[in-house]
């Protein structure tokens, strides 16, 4: 089992920062291309929420990679001090807005995750995981 932990700062350059460090770790591991893909665009939306709706000022966010070759799969963690606000699923009702301003990054992560979830992260925040399982020979 690998495991990549980093703290970054909750701006955009943070978020950013965050999928290049993930592209990084990766590819540096060997994971496929598809992988590496998949994670990178989990990982800017995530980031992107944690600075978006999880910013307290002066605390930051942390990423978290876990890949665990026997188990065949990825996880992604993101960290974030806001606690009292839990991402959810958005329901599919009617027809979507052709060009919506945001609200789109979760849907994606449902996309192209194969499970996601969120959990409390002590003392007060809270950790978006997404699991991607690993294609044979990742």
């Amino acid at each position: 089992m690998c495991t990549f932990t980093q703290l970054l700062s909750s701006t955009r350059r943070g978020a950013r920062l965050a999928r290049l460090l993930a592209v990084t770790e990766l590819r540096s591991r060997g994971v496929s291309q598809e992988l590496t893909e998949r994670t990178e665009l989990v990982v800017a939306e995530l980031a992107a929420n944690a600075v978006l709706h999880g910013r307290l000022p002066g605390r930051c966010f942390r990423l978290t990679l876990v890949l665990d070759p026997t188990a065949a799969h990825l996880r992604i963690e993101v960290s974030d001090a806001r606690g009292d606000l839990h991402p959810h699923p958005r329901p599919t009702s009617g027809a979507p807005d052709p060009l919506p301003t945001g609200g789109r990054g979760l849907s994606l992560v449902t996309a192209l995750a194969d499970h996601w979830d969120c959990v409390p992260y002590p003392p007060s925040g809270k950790t978006v995981r997404a699991v991607l399982m690993t294609p044979a020979g990742a």
